[in-house]
C-alpha cells in the first residue's frame, strides 16, 4: 500500500542530526549482514527516504546561507588578510 503524505511526514526525521544517526544504525545492521532480506529492502528504502531528507535539509541551509551572504560566498581563509593597508 502506498503511503499518504501524512504517513510520510509522520516518519519524517525530527532533525539533520537524528536522521544521520538513523542512517548510520540502518547501514552498519546492513553490512554486519543482521537483517534477513525483506527487512534489508525496507532498511534500504528507509535509507533512501532519509538521504533524501537530509540532502533537502543541506539545500535549505545553503540557500539561507546565500541569503545571509548576498549571493557572494567567500572561500574561507584561515590567515587574516594582509592585501589590505592599514
Amino acid at each position: 500500500m502506498p503511503r499518504t503524505s501524512a504517513t510520510a511526514a509522520a516518519n519524517a526525521p525530527a532533525s539533520f542530526e537524528q536522521a544521520m544517526q538513523e542512517l548510520e544504525q540502518l547501514v552498519a545492521q546492513m553490512e554486519a549482514g543482521e537483517l534477513p532480506l525483506e527487512a534489508s529492502v525496507a532498511a534500504y528504502k528507509r535509507g533512501s527516504e532519509l538521504v533524501k531528507f537530509c540532502a533537502a535539509q543541506l539545500d535549505k541551509v545553503d540557500s539561507q546561507v546565500k541569503v545571509l551572504e548576498g549571493e557572494m560566498l567567500k572561500p574561507f581563509s584561515a590567515e587574516p588578510n594582509t592585501d589590505e593597508e592599514d
